[in-house]
């Protein structure tokens, strides 16, 4: 089995549709990214979910669609969603919490959903019921597994805290046990609910050496176990090129009022660059994000440095001793076959 991990390289041409298509959700998960004040609460109405599907859809290109909410299994319209996205081409994939409401798996099918991926931030209630809530760990395992019985590809998002980055290795007899072929760790962003309230006296995030220090290994024991790993590739190497996302790739995070970012980290201010008004994507005028993107700085991603300064640190002679990749610059390590 491999345990090298590879650096995903940006694909020029490839589409990514993070879509999301409410902001409302069952769950009051202490690290939620969503911002009701920039982010709105509406819920899309099948119509226009429909059309703005048709509005990234590029038939010479590939477009990856990612369903996401607030909680998109609570949309009563999202398996016409998957439907029309795959009718247009897409691959498919739906983020849930794991309730899977308005019986989704029996009003869709694994020939159209590519990917139907969880989020569990623990292996167990004790880990995972005090970040996302009481029950969920039994209820999102309990649902996970119904999806594996039914064919799905079922993958799990586990975000990396100060909180939970100790029991991550814990994940792999848990997922190995349920069937999981796809396991996302993600590194918590400071967007949202978590921008806004600490996890206690550590703060939400964690150094850089305890990041290298961990999530690389167990990727590799995952793999180890058969199970395909991506994770984000955070910190650049000193010879490592730095490329921003919003200039090489088009990644499109849309929200039910209409806005369209480019970059995640963006997105708890006013700065989107494009925006859908009765149902035409335009671009914005003004100071937008796609300004920033261009911008040339020793510690790497320019909106990590404006919006997340405590993840860098400075040597004696103020250099940074890290610099912080694109945050949808992605490594993977593949089983072997």
């Amino acid at each position: 089995m491999t345990s090298q991990a590879r650096t995903v390289a940006f694909k020029p041409g490839e589409r990514n549709l993070f879509f999301h298509i409410l902001t409302a959700c069952n769950l009051s998960c202490r690290h939620c990214y969503i911002n009701s004040e920039q982010h709105g609460t509406t819920t899309l109405p099948n119509d226009r979910m429909l059309k703005w599907l048709e509005l990234f859809s590029d038939p010479e290109k590939k477009t990856n669609v990612i369903f996401l909410g607030g909680e998109p299994t609570m949309h009563p319209g999202l398996a016409l969603g998957i439907a029309r996205a795959k009718e247009l081409g897409m691959a498919v994939t739906v983020d849930s919490n794991g309730f899977l409401f308005n019986d989704l798996l029996r009003k869709t099918s694994p020939e159209q959903l590519d990917y139907l991926r969880f989020s569990l931030d623990g292996a167990d209630a004790a880990v995972n019921d005090p970040i996302r809530g009481d029950g969920v760990f039994e209820v999102c395992t309990m649902n996970m597994r119904k999806a594996v019985a039914g064919g799905f590809n079922v993958s799990v998002m586990y975000t990396v805290s100060s909180l939970n980055i100790n029991h991550l290795h814990r994940m792999l007899p848990l997922l190995k046990e349920i069937g999981v072929k796809r396991f996302f760790i993600q590194v918590i962003g400071l967007r949202g609910r978590s921008a806004q309230e600490g996890a206690g006296g550590q703060g939400w995030q964690v150094s850089p050496e305890q990041w290298l220090a961990t999530v690389p290994e167990v990727a590799a024991q995952a793999a180890g176990e058969g199970i395909h790993v991506t994770f984000p590739r955070v910190f650049l190497d000193p010879d490592e090129k730095f490329e921003c996302a919003g200039l090489v790739t088009e990644n499109f995070f849309v929200f039910p009022n209409g806005r369209v970012y480019r970059c995640p980290l963006c997105e708890d201010h006013p700065i989107h660059s494009l925006e859908i008004q009765n149902d035409i994507l335009i671009t914005k005028h003004g100071l937008t994000e796609d300004d920033l993107f261009k911008l040339n700085i020793a510690e790497g991603c320019v909106m990590n440095k404006l919006l997340q300064p405590d993840t860098i640190d400075y040597d004696v002679d103020g250099k940074p001793e890290h610099r912080i990749s694109c945050c949808l610059l992605k490594q993977e390590i593949r089983p072997s076959p």
